[in-house]
């Protein structure tokens, strides 16, 4: 088994100028296949795409888009534009979309709709748009209560949950429905972006749901289902019995898949953990074994693009460039994943999961946000 976790260059445009030689943002390009296939195309112009749809074709009157998810695909949508356009904070139509997140502030200092039953992911995703509009700290204190709110809906002792409960730790939609890695792993994001440290006290809770979601017995996994599989991976929850999206294997263990056990690898490196830890090396191996940009291993087609957002952005924390699939052949997965989001685009320049709507990939605003914030982790050197 064999990883590489060093950064590494790959394939880039050299700009010749008077001046010099100069490397293009743009470095890594994709194959536009709706239109030619010997073309290529690049980053910057799959995102220009995207973004142009999401403001002449996805955006509401009031700023919003798909604003019956909250302030949620909104977020999504903010934080995407401005990843690869920062200037755009300046745009009629991003300051329209974030003064629709404002208008979702609430007294109890989360953003979300009224009567959401979506509070934790609402507000995680709100907070990354917001920081990354904060340019001139005007959301300083805004920001700074939505930390106190995420961190006092985590299931923990004030909720009446002990250490020895499976739930412990983890987040949920916000609704005191039992809580999940994914929303797990979006608190976990919010909480480092607001400048928590892995010792902070509450990503330490985080990590101990977190780590009973991996099918990987001792480690800190106590629960039922610890050794029932054992491949590494991860699942949906331990916690009220345990879930997998995935169904259960014959002898009753929940089967790990691609999109949770990456988001399981980026929370735990934000937790702290190191490379050589036993939890990281054991996800790893499911990613070597279950490699692919194909399908969502485990889930076929089902959160095709919730993957590849979480599959560029693990890979990218973990500061990885290269790694060996199952029978040895090496991926640079920033190219990977850009060829892959090339095939995909539109001719509106949208993203959509036109196979498999499940989990809302057949709303263009939500899929559109998570190919561009993919394509963002993708680029960045």
């Amino acid at each position: 088994m064999r990883y590489v976790f060093f950064r590494q260059a790959f394939v880039c445009f050299v700009a010749v100028t008077l001046f010099g030689v100069g490397v293009m943002r743009d470095a890594v390009v994709a194959q536009d296949v709706s239109t030619d296939d010997s073309a290529t195309i690049s980053i910057d112009t799959l995102a220009d795409r995207g973004i142009e749809f999401l403001k002449n074709r996805g955006q509401a009157d009031d700023g919003s888009f798909s604003p019956e998810t909250g302030a949620a695909v909104t977020g999504l949508c903010v934080r995407a534009i401005l990843e690869h356009r920062p200037a755009a904070v300046n745009d009629p139509a991003v300051k329209k979309a974030i003064d629709f997140i404002e208008s979702k502030i609430q007294p109890d200092g989360g953003i979300y709709a009224a009567g959401s039953k979506w509070k934790n992911y609402e507000t995680s995703v709100a907070v990354g748009a917001l920081i990354k509009a904060n340019g001139d700290h005007k959301f300083d204190s805004v920001l700074k209560r939505a930390e106190l709110f995420l961190k006092g809906i985590q299931w923990d002792e004030d909720e009446g949950v002990t250490p020895a409960d499976a739930a412990y730790g983890g987040a949920g939609y916000g609704s005191h429905s039992r809580p999940d890695l994914s929303n797990t792993a979006f608190l976990i994001d919010a909480l480092r972006e607001l400048g928590n440290d892995a010792d902070d006290e509450s990503i330490q809770k985080a990590l101990k749901f977190v780590i009973r979601t991996q099918n990987l017995a001792g480690e800190g996994n106590d629960t039922e289902h610890a050794d029932d599989i054992g491949d590494g991976g991860f699942y949906y929850t331990p916690a009220a019995g345990g879930q997998s999206q995935a169904g259960e294997s014959d002898g009753g263990g929940l089967r790990s898949y691609a999109s949770m056990t990456y988001a399981g690898l980026k929370s735990m490196i934000h937790a702290g953990l190191t490379k050589d830890d036993p939890r990281v090396v054991a996800a790893m191996d499911f990613i070597r074994k279950n490699y692919s940009l194909d399908a969502n291993p485990g889930m076929g087609t089902a959160g095709l693009f919730y993957y590849y957002h979480t599959f560029g952005k693990a890979l990218d924390v973990a500061e990885i460039e290269t790694l060996d699939d199952a029978s040895g052949q090496p991926h640079v997965w920033r190219e990977e994943l850009v060829r892959t989001l090339a095939r995909h685009q539109q001719n509106d320049g949208s993203w959509v999961n036109s196979e498999n709507d499940r989990w809302m990939e057949g709303d263009r605003n939500l899929v559109t946000a998570y190919a561009l914030l993919a394509l963002a982790f993708a680029s960045e050197q």
